[in-house]
């Protein structure tokens, strides 16, 4: 029998293995992120709307709509924005319009998990810097040491701001070192800015405004309109090369859910006006502070984010398992390494969920707390 190539060797993700177990065991899931609200009414309106209007295929492209909607929301033209299946997809078609063989894509290390496979896909090598986590001044990013991973063969910098899982935001002077470092090499810049409204403290600045030749920006309406499972994403590209992403997004996805594209175009204005990313934030952060301050009190070194909405945490006690075994599902520090050791009793933790859910992860962890253990 033939087999298959090694690269369709089976992994589940991380992201899903925890899920899968919360649902078995019945645990509190704060490991993947998706939100346990429904998305805005004003979006469900919209797509209940574009329903047996828009069922067939949309250009690949992305709806007209969509773009222009998407151009109006973040600065750009939409001419240079292209619609994908999610943000996942779009980093794919990035990576492989951006390297190849003997290339090389430098990233930062905690690393988001599609990453690496990403650029293994492309043929090319994943290059990650490890930032540090310090417990009194929490996760620190080294410049010079991104500038020392630079090579010949370096064709990109993927970078994440806000930054998953960290909730790091990149300061003004950071991101113009960077772009420093890039102009210096000539390296392309891919800016996974998913979670861009997701931000406590002042408003991230985008990439592309710093670096606007070279930067391809990543965004993604299921992380705004906490409809992960719709999977719109899209790409912003420099100036006149959209084409060239466009000549390999038709041979992907061809084309994201036409009516799921009609309902964001018509929601990213009313969620601007309304105030509605405002409110998001403000309930974000009600609940990263209840989350923070019960893990605190079971011990635990917390690192409160300035964007997502993921938490990191260290405990000298705690793993993914035992805490599942509690009642709590949560993402072990380890799945977002590699290329280094991740730091001892290293945990990330969703805070999209209820403020019940929280409530109850904690009290399930306080029960399960024995004095003197």
């Amino acid at each position: 029998m033939p087999h298959l190539h090694p690269r369709a060797a089976a992994q589940e993700s991380i992201f899903a293995r925890m899920s899968r177990l919360a649902a078995q065991r019945g645990a509190v899931n704060l490991g993947q992120g998706f939100p346990s609200a429904a998305p805005p009414a004003f979006l469900l309106d919209a797509a209940r709307g574009a329903l047996g209007r828009f069922d067939q295929y949309a250009p690949p492209a992305g709806l007209a709509a969509l773009r222009d909607a998407l151009g109006a929301d973040l600065g750009v033209d939409g001419a240079d924005v292209t619609v994908t299946c999610g943000a996942t997809e779009a980093l794919h078609l990035l990576t492989l319009a951006l390297a190849g063989p003997g290339d090389e894509v430098l990233m930062l290390e905690p690393v988001f998990d599609v990453y690496l496979p990403q650029v293994a896909l492309a043929g090319a090598t994943g290059v990650t810097v490890p930032m540090t986590l310090d417990p009194a001044r929490g996760w620190q990013f080294d410049l010079g040491a991104l500038a020392a991973a630079v090579t010949p063969r370096t064709r990109a910098l993927l970078l994440n701001s806000p930054f998953n899982p960290t909730g790091t935001v990149f300061t003004d002077e950071e991101l113009a070192g960077i772009v420093a470092l890039a102009r210096q090499h000539d390296l392309w810049i891919v800016s996974d800015e998913v979670y861009d409204e997701l931000y406590f403290g002042a408003r991230p600045t985008p990439l592309r405004t710093l670096a606007p030749e070279r930067t391809f920006t990543v965004g993604s309406a299921g992380k705004r309109l906490e409809a992960t499972g719709w999977r719109v994403g899209w790409i912003v590209s420099p100036p006149g090369l959209t084409p060239g992403v466009l000549g390999l997004r038709q041979v992907t996805s061809f084309s994201a859910p036409a009516p799921l594209q009609a309902a964001v175009a018509a929601a990213l204005p009313v969620a601007r006006e309304s105030g509605f990313y405002a409110e998001l934030r403000a309930g974000y952060a009600a609940r990263m502070t209840l989350l923070a301050s019960g893990l605190r009190d079971l011990g635990a070194t917390v690192f409160e984010p300035r964007g997502t909405y993921f938490l990191t945490a260290l405990h000298p006690h705690w793993t993914a398992d035992s805490l599942l075994e509690s009642g709590v599902a949560v993402i072990p520090g380890e799945a977002f390494y590699a290329r280094h050791a991740a730091p001892a009793g290293l945990t990330r933790w969703a805070f999209c969920k209820s403020g019940a859910e929280v409530d109850l992860a904690l009290d399930c962890m306080r029960a399960q707390t024995v004095p003197g253990r």
